[in-house]
């Protein structure tokens, strides 16, 4: 990729309080109330997966139970997640990011980055990112943030500086005076553990990273740490790569219910539902993969995952559930089960990867390719799966709680 002699312009779309701000879009009765999305509301042990700026004020903050946000905040009003109205909301922003310029990067269900390098020749950056900021809230009723940077890094930086609503350009020159006195926990790319590493080693603030010996931060955190350094120093080459949002390695749905079980047909049932919703984001991105996860949260939070590599690609719900339904006959420890994932990995384009099949299971396989064929048919035509299993679809209504992506397969849904 060439660069521009005076650089290029890279702004980072940040959404404010996104899940709460779709929920306040949806219904504006919820605006300038304390708000907050949670797993489980009716449940004192429920999480808060994010919370609105007025809850955020009285304390209210993400991974909090339930009880102690109320005991904050006595009037916050908790709902459940609508992971259908979250990913439609994101969709249409990224596909109004996509008209501004082809280049336009998802990271997340509510960010991403657009090299507007180009199309600010003709428009002063900040007007152009302000038009956007404005047509973001006027179309969609969102609030947003957005950095304006010569890089990645810097343009992410400079995102979070002003919440809501902001609007903040962070040149390289400015890295010394701007970035380099915040602490080290508050640069990107540096978690609890890498902090707690670098601290241990004298480096508090970003400006110790960024002056700090090369050989040291190698021994430390190996090629992460130079490259961390590299980016205290403003430095960040990375470009914005539409494409990048197709290198998902896995394919997966978690679900927590209501209230632990040990109920055998319960637990079945769910392992179906996950298995079916992974079936159809499989065919819908035309991947196979190669191994099962299977994750059990137990009513203690301990959490564990056990996987299986097979000798074949698969990608129909009754294989996932067949290994599956293995994984948890062979780890489950009978102790009561709060959530269930499975995730399908090392995947595969389906028309590249070669079919494993013997003289024995060709003609079964041909014979099922066909019905697949017709019920995708007759779903396209009817609007939604006349085959789905009716106690799927009724346990999904009544018994469960939404179900959760953890992965960003997604995220080109825009493009389509």
């Amino acid at each position: 990729m060439t660069h521009p002699k005076r650089g290029r312009i890279i702004f980072h779309v940040d959404m404010n309080c996104f899940y709460a701000s779709v929920e306040m879009a949806y219904n504006p009765d919820l605006k300038g109330k304390p708000l907050a999305i949670a797993g489980n509301p009716e449940e004192r042990k429920g999480i808060v997966v994010t919370s609105s700026y007025e809850a955020r004020e009285k304390g209210v903050k993400t991974t909090m139970n339930v009880w102690q946000a109320k005991k904050l905040c006595p009037e916050l009003i908790v709902m459940r997640p609508n992971f259908d109205r979250y990913r439609s909301a994101s969709k249409a922003l990224f596909q109004m990011l996509a008209e501004v310029t082809p280049l336009v990067q998802p990271v997340s269900i509510d960010e991403g980055y657009m090299d507007v390098t180009d199309v600010a020749t003709k428009l002063n950056p900040i007007e152009l990112a302000n038009n956007l900021q404005k047509r973001i809230l006027h179309d969609l009723n969102l609030p947003c943030s957005i950095g304006i940077a010569p890089n990645k890094f810097l343009a992410k930086m400079a995102s979070d500086m002003k919440k809501p609503q902001g609007l903040t350009i962070l040149r390289k020159r400015e890295v010394p005076t701007v970035l380099w006195p915040l602490p080290i926990h508050k640069m990107y790319g540096v978690g609890e553990k890498t902090a707690a590493k670098l601290e241990a080693a004298g480096v508090y603030t970003i400006g110790d990273l960024a002056k700090k010996d090369t050989y040291i931060l190698r021994q430390i955190l190996g090629i992460n740490g130079e490259r961390l350094k590299q980016r205290a120093n403003g430095i960040d080459m990375r470009p914005v790569d539409p494409d990048a949002v197709n290198d998902f390695k896995s394919i997966g749905n978690s679900k927590t219910l209501p209230y632990d079980t040990k109920d055998n047909k319960e637990i079945e049932t769910l392992l179906v539902h996950l298995a079916t919703k992974v079936d159809q984001r499989l065919k819908r991105k035309k991947v196979v993969g190669r191994s099962v996860q299977l994750m059990i949260r137990y009513h203690d939070r301990k959490t564990i995952t056990r996987s299986k590599k097979l000798s074949s690609y698969i990608e129909t719900k009754e294989d996932i559930l067949r290994v599956a339904s293995e994984l948890l006959e062979n780890h489950w420890n009978l102790e009561p089960i709060r959530l269930l994932g499975i995730t399908v990995a090392d995947l595969q384009q389906k028309h590249q990867a070669a079919q494993q099949l013997n003289l024995f299971t060709y003609e079964k396989e041909v014979e099922k390719e066909k019905l697949y064929e017709v019920m995708d048919q007759l779903a396209e035509k009817y609007g939604k799966n006349p085959f789905i299993d009716i106690e799927t679809t009724v346990s999904d209504k009544d018994n469960y709680r939404p179900t959760t992506s953890f992965q960003k397969d997604f995220l080109d849904d825009y493009k389509l």
